[in-house]
């Protein structure tokens, strides 16, 4: 099975890459990327950066030249209190964006870039615990005032990638699994990292380790 994975933001790979040492840091067009051996699979790793125009153009870059059988992105999130808590694992299921501002019309451009993920492919139980869930995505960090819209729309948690990347997987119908933890704690007034980036780059790379070694578990569960 050939298989790729994808980090999106800066602190996310910082966490990943000493995980390898061994492994070859090289280059790609959007980024970083380098090759490794986990639980006897050879696997290859590339950061594509943050936000939805580096995660769409790195999406394509890869299914045009490796025809990958399953992408991966493991990452972090800011949760919704109240709904989830930090550490919390999301499959990512849904994904809504919710930065998109229509004002000559309604064209409802949002609902066009919402994507499911069918990970009907994935052995029950689940190897690890995980919550099926809705993520939201836009190109900024989530502003408080963002939360009772999205969590009417069953979002439980956003990012700013997860969007992009699944709405490119669909329209070249490439399977994707997307595993997301919960970084950090967001309510109807402020952030617990915002003003505090510290809290995120330490907690990014806990989650990156843990994700990484749950890797191969979430792997073997895969069934093509």
């Amino acid at each position: 099975m050939n298989i790729v994975v994808v980090i999106s933001a800066i602190a996310e790979w910082v966490g990943v890459k000493p995980l390898f040492p061994d492994s070859k840091i090289e280059s790609f067009p959007y980024g970083e990327c380098f090759t490794a051996r986990l639980a006897g699979r050879e696997i290859q790793f590339f950061h594509s950066g943050w936000g939805k125009i580096a995660s769409a153009g790195t999406m394509q870059y890869l299914i045009d030249r490796y025809a990958p059988d399953l992408i991966v992105n493991l990452g972090t999130c800011g949760g919704f209190e109240g709904v989830v808590n930090q550490g919390d694992v999301i499959l990512v299921e849904q994904t809504i964006v919710y930065d998109i501002v229509e004002l000559m019309g309604d064209l409802d451009i949002a609902n066009y870039y919402a994507s499911s993920l069918d990970v009907s492919w994935l052995a029950n139980p689940l190897p690890y615990p995980a919550r099926r869930a809705t993520i939201a995505s836009a190109d900024s960090d989530l502003p408080p005032g963002k939360i009772p819209s999205l969590k009417s729309r069953d979002a439980v948690a956003a990012d700013w990638e997860s969007a992009a990347l699944a709405w490119v997987a669909r329209k070249n119908n490439t399977r994707l699994l997307i595993l997301r933890a919960v970084s950090d704690i967001v309510n109807e007034r402020e952030g617990e990292a915002y003003d505090n980036i510290e809290i995120f780059n330490e907690r990014a790379k806990k989650i990156m380790r843990k994700l990484v070694a749950q890797l191969p578990g979430w792997l073997n569960a895969v069934q093509l």
